[in-house]
């Protein structure tokens, strides 16, 4: 199958992990406990972090693709999540999600059935040489769009009654699992589901299991769509190009 480069490998731990919470240094005891020269005197203060929500939108304004979400129809919730870049810091890949906000355990937690959509956007890139010269990295395909947005679901699903250190084990079957299954998007797990794209009837390759939906499909805009959800219809979905990353959170 046709892959990104290394940062595809390691797009379902981004995935499952959601940017944390900065964390504001706490105090030194030894510099509280100091009695030398210039005790008393409070220690500089350290920088203050950059905000994870502005190093997003950072990594997808440095993107030379166009990003994609869901369409004017989806009036909820829109945020943006995580970015993929290659070893030279370009950006690849990146997902933005729709509705509520997904956690692995939320329903088994809450009771409640979570609704959301992601969105991901993969740059269509022919067969390039690497930053350093030294090697090919491989072109991005639909695969690869279905593989990530697999993945992606695989993050956001517990089994139930199923514990911590056995979804481990589960989570690295299912992803390899995923990973056939991108690599056969002609098979009899797939179908076919026709949504608009800028307007336009767009053919996707489709998918349901008990977690949810995966589907990719490619623009004629130069990039590559998957998708996942839970609790919404993919049916009912449209894409459409993101004009304003302001409407994102």
């Amino acid at each position: 199958m046709e892959t990104t480069s290394s940062s595809l490998v390691s797009a379902q731990t981004a995935e499952a992990s959601a940017a944390a919470p900065e964390q504001t240094p706490g105090k030194d005891p030894h510099t509280e406990a100091h009695t030398g020269p210039g005790a008393g005197t409070p220690p500089p203060e350290a920088p203050a972090p950059v905000p994870a929500a502005r190093r997003t939108a950072e990594g997808f304004l440095a993107a030379d693709f166009p990003w994609y979400g869901l369409d004017a129809a989806f009036t909820g919730p829109r945020r943006l999540m995580q970015v993929g870049t290659a070893a030279d810091g370009t950006v690849e890949h990146g997902s933005t999600g729709h509705g509520d906000e997904p956690s692995a355990r939320g329903e088994l937690a809450t009771g409640e059935k979570e609704r959301f959509a992601v969105v991901i956007t993969v740059a269509s890139n022919p067969l390039r040489r690497s930053s350093d010269g030294t090697g090919v990295l491989e072109a991005t395909s639909v695969s690869s769009a279905a593989w990530l947005a697999g993945s992606g679901l695989l993050a956001y699903s517990w089994p139930g009654q199923m514990d911590h250190a056995l979804r481990d084990d589960w989570l690295d079957q299912q992803t390899e699992a995923a990973w056939e299954l991108a690599d056969d998007l002609g098979g009899e797990d797939w179908s076919t589901l026709s949504l608009p794209v800028d307007g336009e009837p767009t053919t996707f390759h489709y998918r349901e299991s008990e977690f949810g939906w995966v589907l990719a499909g490619s623009t004629g805009s130069g990039v590559h769509l998957g998708a996942y959800g839970r609790g919404m219809s993919a049916y009912g979905l449209g894409f459409a190009a993101i004009t304003d990353l302001g409407t994102y959170e």
